[in-house]
């Protein structure tokens, strides 16, 4: 039947839910319903795809590793110097033989083809600019998201999430 995001008590996403977890919250009180899709569950009782907790939660914060999947997914499977979906690589923005870190900010998915004709070269020395700046993802519920809004599913998720508007 689908997944349910679930807010804090303070609109910030928390995790990602079955719809029968969300239906027990609902009817236990602990969480209202914020967004539905039409589909009915049980007469007048719509099915929920966004639930807000009604007492806040604490949440620590989690550190995503640094991993070849993780920015794959972050940079959604594509080059980010032309586009491409095949034969991705990780390239560093500032090449390590120029002083740049294996860090978030500066690892970023590329083609081989474009992996090769930037070499070791920045992307202005290269005149080869970037789609999108690499940046460290805001957590790994962000990830889990959007691989939902990727496939189509649950577009009301959307507003919740920083970033994806």
């Amino acid at each position: 039947m689908g997944k349910v995001l679930v807010l804090n008590a303070s609109y910030e996403p928390l995790n990602i839910t079955s719809w029968r977890r969300a239906v027990v919250l609902l009817l236990k009180e602990k969480a209202e319903q914020v967004e539905h899709n039409g589909r009915i569950l049980k007469s007048s009782f719509p099915l929920p795809t966004v639930i807000r907790l009604r007492q806040y939660v604490q949440v620590p914060y989690k550190e995503i590793p640094l991993t070849r999947r993780n920015v794959l997914h972050r940079d959604g499977h594509t080059c980010q110097y032309c586009g491409s979906k095949e034969d991705l690589t990780i390239d560093h923005v500032v090449p390590r033989s120029k002083g740049g870190e294996d860090a978030w900010e500066n690892v970023t998915t590329a083609c081989v083809r474009c992996n090769i004709k930037k070499g070791n070269r920045t992307p202005k020395e290269a005149a080869m600019p970037l789609t999108t700046m690499p940046r460290r993802p805001h957590s790994s519920l962000h990830f889990e998201i959007t691989k939902h809004l990727r496939g189509g599913i649950n577009e009301e998720w959307r507003k919740y999430v920083i970033g994806m508007s």
